[in-house]
């Protein structure tokens, strides 16, 4: 079984800086693509960021030089350092990580909740 355990979120002021983190624990043989997505309230979940295990990076242009994704293969777990942030990123942040057992297949954490307001 894979578990993905996000932490680090809560409350923070406007222009303000958080780092989040997802680990994946299990039995598993390989991780490729680890991400993380956001849903606001009334709003569908979307994609923030994500990482490939070379480490190549991609952003959605709402967060760009804002957010920077980082993971520690060693450690299974990928990071979100959020500055800058605005009211318009609190959301409930889920990790996603396409991991290899039988075969390749997508699991997402529960989600931690990150509030931003004054």
């Amino acid at each position: 079984q894979v578990q993905l355990v996000e932490s680090g979120g809560g409350l923070v002021q406007p222009g303000g800086s958080l780092r989040i983190s997802c680990e994946a624990s299990g039995s598993f043989f390989s991780i490729n693509v680890m991400a993380w997505y956001r849903q606001a309230p009334g709003k569908e979940r979307e994609l923030v960021a994500q990482i490939t295990s070379g480490g190549s990076a991609t952003y959605a242009d709402s967060v760009k030089g804002r957010f920077t994704i980082s993971r520690d293969n060693g450690k299974n777990t990928v990071y979100l350092q959020m500055n800058s942030l605005k009211p318009e990123d609190t959301a409930i942040y889920y990790c996603k990580a396409k991991i290899l057992r039988s075969s390749w297949d997508n699991y997402w954490g529960k989600g931690t909740l990150v509030t931003v307001s004054s």
